[in-house]
């Protein structure tokens, strides 16, 4: 192949085209209903999503709430823009106004939640006697700890006055159509984004559990609400009688677009799932380890071998470098693969940010660290202090997308050559 770069990147474009909501949304819309209807939602593709309901029903009331610069433009609903990953009071005010906007509806009125991936940061409202600035604490302690995204979204419940089903429960009696975009391995709608609008079955010692396992460190007030009964909603209560769940988009739709494209051209494709959890570093290994078996078995002129996965993983901070799981991922599958020739990679989001910056991901190849030696950039000091960010931006291998306005999760390419 001439160009592997260019190659992963058309592959992990078409990944993010086939999840974009204003080519997948529309299909899943019944006729619009009669009566009173409310659109809310969250998310970093739920002004996207919003944008798309507009198209096909024309203008709605409603709110949603995306990520800083992830606003599209709506006619009806109003789209307010707040901070992710940790939470802010533009994202506070706006879930109290949506909550307001729900009160009082009745059984002929219907409601529209539109939610994906960073639902969990812009929906904000702290039980109990939290305040905000300790809600970021608890924020930015669980990005830190390396619990995987469903303990994180677990604690994340029971320290709200929204998720865990109680936006649904306070929309009740009106019906609920929530339509959502995956980008939790397994796509558990319970954990898209907190699950707002789904019963929840763990429990406040559950949570308490998941806060001794990683040692995170929480304020009083949070502890003091894990301490007494959440708010959550229990499956089968009634609020949640008259809401239907839909996922609409989710990873592996992605990961088959990407698979048609590289088999057209010629590739052997193996997909290893759109669900792999775990420490970026720690897959890398084993990801380089699996490269360089197949590239073994490869004879030569055979057909190149395309190894595709998803899901969601973590980092857990050790160093104070800025990165992110994907580029973190990249980065240790470079050092572990040593500058294996006939072997390239690209480690992205799908929704544009990887991370602590405005960066997809990075890409990598046989000289990348030979690059980096010439630089005088040390590929294993900058893993050791979670820095990949810094290391990729150097040599100039990051992806920047910029908003995508969807979030399927991870995308993850190794291409293999023979040597």
């Amino acid at each position: 192949m001439s160009d592997p770069f260019s190659f992963l990147r058309r592959l992990f474009d078409q990944a993010v085209a086939v999840a974009d909501p204003m080519q997948s949304l529309a299909g899943y819309l019944p006729k619009r209903p009669e009566g009173r209807l409310v659109v809310v939602g969250a998310g970093k593709a739920s002004a996207r999503m919003a944008e798309a309901v507009e198209a096909v029903w024309g203008p709605c009331e409603g709110l949603v709430i995306t990520r800083y610069g992830y606003a599209r433009p709506c006619v009806g609903i109003e789209i307010v823009e707040a901070a992710h990953p940790v939470p802010d009071m533009a994202g506070m005010r706006a879930t109290a106004r949506m909550l307001d906007l729900l009160e009082g509806l009745g059984q002929d009125d219907t409601v529209l939640a539109l939610i994906s991936g960073g639902a969990s940061s812009l929906l904000v409202q702290p039980a109990g006697d939290m305040t905000l600035a300790e809600k970021q604490a608890v924020n930015t302690a669980l990005l830190a700890s390396g619990a995987p995204i469903g303990q994180m979204n677990i604690l994340r419940k029971h320290l709200s006055r929204v998720k865990g089903g109680q936006l649904a429960a306070a929309a009740y009696p009106a019906r609920m159509l929530a339509l959502m975009i995956s980008d939790v391995p397994g796509d558990d709608p319970g954990m898209i984004g907190s699950g707002p609008t789904v019963g929840e079955a763990s429990t406040s010692a559950d949570a308490m559990a998941i806060v001794k396992r990683y040692a995170i460190d929480l304020p009083q007030a949070a502890r003091s609400v894990l301490a007494g009964q959440s708010g959550v909603v229990a499956q089968g209560d009634t609020r949640l009688s008259r809401v239907e769940n839909i996922i609409y988009a989710a990873p592996i739709q992605s990961l088959v677009a990407a698979e048609q494209i590289a088999r057209a051209e010629g590739c052997e494709v193996r997909i290893l799932g759109d669900a792999l959890e775990g420490e970026a570093r720690e897959l890398a290994k084993e990801h380089a380890a699996l490269a360089l078996e197949v590239q073994t078995g490869l004879a030569p002129g055979a057909s190149p071998v395309l190894i595709l996965s998803g899901g969601e993983l973590t980092v857990t901070r050790r160093g104070d470098g800025i990165g992110g799981p994907n580029a973190e991922y990249a980065l240790a599958l470079a050092v572990a693969l040593g500058g294996a020739e006939g072997i390239h990679a690209l480690a992205c989001d799908t929704d544009g940010v990887d991370g602590a910056a405005e960066v997809a991901g990075a890409v990598i190849g046989p000289d990348t660290l030979t690059r980096a030696k010439g630089k005088r950039l040390n590929a294993g000091s900058a893993l050791a202090q979670n820095d990949a960010h810094s290391f990729f931006g150097n040599l100039g291998d990051q992806v920047v997308t910029g908003p995508t306005l969807t979030n399927v999760n991870d995308f993850r390419a190794i291409l293999v050559s023979h040597r």
